[in-house]
């Protein structure tokens, strides 16, 4: 299993930016993914998380309203959208799967997941 992210960047506050997470080896229907992040000085935080069906999502209360998480089975890719950036935002974003769908309880926590991608960095300041 390989998980390859990309779409990080620097953006000013307010900006958006679309990270995405191609997954080999293992098929998004029948996973749950996740996306982490990891700031300086912080620990490793749950972002989003999806299940494979695309029905389920769960969000980070700090990103609600403001991300979103979608994904294409047929591409085997997820995504997630990050708008409205602000610079608490700023952090190395990880992509994470599981090969078994979550109840959403335990799609936030980061050792629900076996496999993780080498992950993005996303920078929001002026």
């Amino acid at each position: 299993v390989q998980l390859q992210a990309s779409g990080g960047g620097w953006v000013h506050p307010g900006g958006s930016l679309r990270l995405s997470c191609v997954a080999s080896g293992r098929t998004l229907s029948s996973s749950t993914m996740g996306w982490f992040r990891l700031a300086p000085g912080k620990g490793r935080q749950f972002v989003a998380a999806i299940r494979g069906s695309g029905r389920i999502t769960n969000y980070a209360r700090s990103v609600k309203d403001r991300f979103t998480t979608s994904s294409d089975n047929a591409r085997n890719t997820v995504y997630l959208q990050m708008n409205s950036l602000k610079p608490d935002d700023t952090a190395t974003y990880y992509c994470a799967q599981l090969g078994r769908q979550l109840i959403t309880s335990s799609m936030g926590t980061e050792h629900s997941y076996d496999y993780w991608g080498q992950g993005t960095l996303v920078t929001v300041s002026s």
